[in-house]
């Protein structure tokens, strides 16, 4: 009997489709659930919806919830971590601080100044996280959801001896879009992805064991729709020859070429079909909305006769563990050490290349170099995240500077001294959430 930690269970759909999909499996049909959350009434609903979910399978599952992490964590085979390091009210000023700079973001959970003071804010929480599974459950794996991913595995691989890796549905997800966008089956399509989280390129895509970059070209240059979906990637694809993965949205703020003028801005970073409009105030009612309406979402999900299918879904979580029990090895992307698999980024990065999960653990597909055009870009954005961990753990102001003046988006926009203030201006605004520093001027 397997027993799955979910740290942060009330993440509501996600927790609701993993714990559907692991009781698909055989091997995992017994599990104990432990769902763990800070928030009483979330973690309550997530209760009873898992143990709806068991109800309806007549699964032999076991379901638990404890506002304690140890408890959850105690003897765990995997630990599941869906986190937020603070509230809105909290992470707001990531975005309204540097706007107030000319620094425009637009979601800011991953990288570019916004990021990296996210990451300053979540490393100490994953770290005590990690701290407990050493002590409680050595021998689990942990699966890592919370974002920025790459710096927070990073500084979990440096400072723990706990097996880990992190998910992201961006590689996935784009192969999906790619394989529409050509008009081929899903299921024909390979590849091999490699980089880093969110600037990770597709080094193959082939359909059918044929090179499909052509039709891609084809359809993004002739199709002003499919163009129009996604300006940014497509723009970077026309210049670099390789797609990478992540939204527009997102690739907008880790660079230099497209947020650093209103005009770039409303060129490409607002009429777009997949973008949305990139202020605050958007982001925060599109947030605080999510928040105020879950309780009636939870009620009418409660209400159907059938809330949720039981068929397997497309989680990789769910296959991994299964893989990881002595189930059909399974192969993914994930967030782990860079042990020379990509050659020319930082070693012992976190990179995110192919990987197995099997029985004998997780283990890295060698991948070799990126292209010398993605290599750039994706080499200065590890080597940025690698001084955010140092700074996060060491609790050196300095060292947060040196990291944002690095960052392609604030470098494109500010001066150094420019930047200096509006790294002091965010180090006082997050004064209390960050113990470790002992200054808060860079």
């Amino acid at each position: 009997m397997a027993k799955l930690a979910f740290i942060g269970a009330g993440s509501l759909g996600f927790t609701r489709g993993l714990v559907r999909d692991v009781l698909t499996f055989p091997l995992l049909k017994d599990s104990t659930i432990a769902l763990m959350d800070i928030d009483p009434e979330r973690l309550d609903f997530a209760y009873r919806a898992v143990s709806r979910i068991v109800e309806m399978g007549n699964y032999p599952a076991k379901v638990v919830a404890t506002l304690n992490r140890q408890e959850a964590l105690e003897g765990a085979d995997a630990v599941m971590v869906t986190i937020l390091a603070g509230s809105t009210e909290v992470w707001q000023h990531d975005i309204l601080i540097p706007k107030e700079f000319g620094v425009d973001t637009n979601i800011g959970d991953t990288r570019s100044v916004s990021g990296i003071f996210r990451g300053l804010r979540t490393i100490p929480v994953m770290l005590d996280i990690a701290r407990d599974m050493e002590r409680l459950c050595p021998d689990a794996t942990m699966l890592n959801y919370t974002n920025p991913m790459a710096m927070l595995c990073r500084a979990m691989q440096r400072e723990t001896k706990i097996k880990l890796t992190g998910l992201c549905h961006s590689v996935q997800g784009t192969a999906m879009m790619l394989a529409h966008w050509i008009g081929a089956p899903y299921e024909e399509i390979t590849y091999t992805c490699a980089g880093i989280n969110h600037m990770a390129w597709y080094l193959k895509y082939e359909w059918n064991g044929k090179d499909a970059y052509p039709l891609i070209r084809k359809a993004i240059t002739e199709n002003p729709d499919i163009y129009n979906h996604e300006q940014v990637r497509n723009e970077m694809f026309l210049a670099f020859d390789y797609y990478i993965t992540e939204s527009s949205g997102h690739n907008s703020e880790y660079n230099w070429w497209f947020r650093k003028r209103p005009d770039l801005i409303e060129k490409y970073c607002t009429h777009g079909t997949g973008w949305n409009p990139g202020e605050y105030a958007y982001v925060l009612k599109h947030y605080r909305a999510r928040e105020a309406n879950w309780r009636e979402d939870a009620k009418q999900w409660f209400a159907k006769e059938t809330p949720i299918s039981l068929v397997r879904g497309h989680e990789y979580a769910a296959h991994i563990i299964n893989a990881l029990k002595g189930g059909e090895p399974f192969q993914f992307n994930g967030n782990i050490p860079n042990t020379g698999l990509v050659t020319n980024l930082p070693q012992g990065a976190c990179v995110e290349v192919p990987v197995w999960a099997s029985k004998k653990g997780l283990e890295g597909v060698h991948v070799g170099a990126l292209p010398p055009q993605c290599a750039v870009l994706t080499n200065l954005s590890a080597q940025i995240e690698e001084m955010t961990v140092e700074a996060a753990i060491s609790g050196d102001p300095r060292l947060v500077y040196y990291a944002v003046a690095n960052d392609p988006l604030s470098a494109a926009v500010l001066s150094l001294a420019e930047i200096r203030q509006m790294v002091d201006r965010m180090l006082e605004q997050n004064r209390p959430y960050l113990p470790q520093f002992k200054s808060f001027k860079s």
